[in-house]
């Protein structure tokens, strides 16, 4: 059993954080699901639907994941010490670091992706890439995969980043699973992007 912490914020993009958290939810046995905010309780997101979160950034806990979502609220999120503090301290021991959308731009900022390779929205790519110039931000992709941290471009993209995840955990034929009884047509591979070109980057 794997303890996947999410990171909640006033802003955040509710697919970014709900997507992926449906396929690690049919996985049950293999996946706690737990949601970190500044404090215990509910956030509003950027579609005005609300979270609840179980934990504040005091809590004492280890998490084996960490999944990173954008939104809006980045924007005023990348000037949060105690959330990049947060991240800083989380993402050291975890097993896995993932992001969605421009919550790759919190992850940059707080320094954790120095040295990486990451990629991000492509609506949003030139504010993301101004956070860090230590990341090695890729343009084309639905996904990015560097050791042990995970990126996604926008919002949707974070389900595919998710199976992948999954694969890499738990086996291709677990994430195929978790496809089906999702009903999900996984964009497997992580090269495909047809909004980098939409949005002038290729």
């Amino acid at each position: 059993m794997r303890k996947l912490a999410t990171l909640l914020f006033p802003g955040f993009e509710l697919l970014d954080a709900t997507g992926p958290l449906q396929m690690f939810g049919l996985l049950k046995e293999d996946f706690e699901l737990v949601m970190v905010a500044e404090e215990p309780g509910p956030v509003v997101s950027n579609q005005a639907v609300s979270l609840i979160a179980d934990e504040g950034f005091n809590t004492t806990a280890d998490f084996d994941l960490i999944l990173v979502p954008g939104g809006m609220g980045t924007r005023q999120q990348v000037f949060s010490q105690g959330l990049l503090n947060w991240l800083v301290k989380t993402s050291a021991k975890a097993e896995l670091v993932a992001s969605v959308c421009t919550g790759s731009a919190l992850l940059a900022k707080a320094g954790v992706l120095d040295g990486r390779k990451a990629t991000t929205n492509k609506a949003a790519f030139h504010w993301v890439t101004e956070q860090s110039s230590k990341v090695e931000w890729i343009r084309e992709a639905r996904w990015v995969e560097d050791g042990r941290f995970f990126s996604s471009s926008g919002v949707s993209a974070g389900m595919d980043m998710s199976l992948a995840v999954i694969a890499r955990l738990l086996g291709q034929e677990q994430a195929d699973q978790v496809a089906m009884w999702a009903e999900y047509d996984w964009h497997r591979d992580p090269s495909w992007d047809p909004f980098a070109k939409i949005h002038g980057l290729v």
